[in-house]
């Protein structure tokens, strides 16, 4: 590529789901890059919900997910050869790119670590799964294959699971977190557009509102954060849920006991004025590389809890701009709702949230991609 040439590159992602942490950080990241001197076309099965200027749609026939994922990266592949990239990233796990971004963190260790907390016939279930299987393979595959040049890792805990996991050089883990629109989720929504949102939910003024904000919600830690507010036994403490889940009347039926406290929203579009309308996030993973939930959060100056197995612990300063925990420990999650509803109200917690996320703008982000894209492009020249 010569300096005065666009580096042209692509992006790989199978599908678009409207609330997925992969497509919001592309919806994002596709402007940033193109204003930083990138062509960049998306590879995909479809091209609504994007938002992009050029896709390269390979929709190949499937049935079932373990031939839904392998014929796509097969297609994708032949597609990016063709079309002869100056760089690929691939959100999927697919073998022969050049950059892959681990936005979906391990997962054999989201299987080892779910293993920990199942019962017997769970284990059994996930050991004899030919899905899991495939990507554990397509996993070990992708990293040690001879032609990646880079992994993007949203947290350092990913970046160091995969030099731990895999055979792979440390020079190719590179740690760019996420970034966040700071006008888009600002502080001063908080004020525009908190008293309408907690009219809406019918809470009081002196309640405490924590929200839940993300889909599955076994891996993400709900059935903790239902039982902490049931040890807490505090009756102005509110758990709002946003996001969807197939086993969603399971949680439904553990939260029953609470009545109106917890509240499940579905998935919004715009989850602003929930964030206006809480006093602190809530998110006790049991695995998470690093949720963009959190970012927005802090970003409208809301702190946060979250666990140690969550890559955004790693900008969490405890008691300063919000609270660390353990997965699956509801007595302990309970002491830091008491915590947090003590401090939620002192203007140094919000402020601090705010002040945490400032490098975490989009354009940072796109800047630190760029850069690693140009480098890359600029080696195999």
């Amino acid at each position: 590529m010569r300096p005065t040439e666009k580096m042209r590159l692509a992006i790989v992602r199978q599908r678009y789901t409207p609330y997925g942490g992969a497509e919001r950080f592309i919806a994002r990241a596709l402007p940033a890059l193109e204003r930083a001197g990138a062509e960049v076309t998306l590879i995909a099965r479809e091209a609504q919900g994007w938002g992009a200027r050029r896709v390269l749609r390979v929709d190949p026939f499937h049935i079932g997910k373990v031939w839904r994922d392998w014929s796509f990266a097969r297609a994708a592949r032949a597609a990016w050869r063709r079309e002869g990239f100056d760089v690929v990233q691939s959100h999927e796990r697919i073998p022969g790119c050049d950059v892959y971004r681990a936005g979906d963190g391990v997962h054999r260790r989201w299987l080892e670590l779910r293993a920990r907390a199942a019962s017997f016939f769970e284990r059994l279930g996930i050991a004899v799964s030919p899905y899991h299987r495939y990507v554990c393979s397509a996993e070990r595959q992708l990293f040690e294959h001879p032609r990646l040049r880079a992994v993007i890792c949203n947290s350092r805990m990913v970046a160091e699971e995969i030099r731990r996991g895999f055979r792979i050089a440390p020079e190719k883990l590179h740690v760019v977190y996420s970034g966040v629109d700071l006008n888009h989720f600002h502080p001063r929504l908080r004020a525009e557009l908190r008293g309408a949102a907690r009219a809406e939910i019918g809470c009081t003024p002196r309640d405490t509102l924590f929200l839940f904000v993300g889909s599955g919600f076994a891996r993400k830690g709900l059935a903790a954060a239902i039982e902490a507010l049931k040890i807490a036994n505090h009756r102005s403490y509110w758990l709002l849920v946003v996001g969807k889940d197939r086993e969603a009347a399971r949680f439904m039926a553990q939260a029953a006991p609470l009545g109106d406290r917890v509240r499940f929203l579905g998935a919004r579009d715009d989850v602003r004025p929930l964030y206006a309308a809480a006093d602190c996030l809530i998110l006790p993973t049991r695995y998470d590389p690093f949720p963009n939930t959190v970012l927005e959060a802090l970003a409208m100056a809301l702190p946060a809890i979250v666990s140690t197995q969550c890559g955004a612990a790693e900008i969490i300063e405890p008691g300063v701009n919000g609270w660390l925990c353990e997965p699956d420990n509801p007595a302990t999650l309970a002491r830091l709702l008491r915590a947090a509803d003590e401090a939620v109200r002192d203007a140094r917690v919000s402020n601090a949230a705010r002040a945490s996320v400032e490098r975490f703008s989009l354009d940072a982000m796109a800047g630190r991609l760029s850069a690693l894209y140009q480098r890359l492009s600029a080696e195999a020249a």
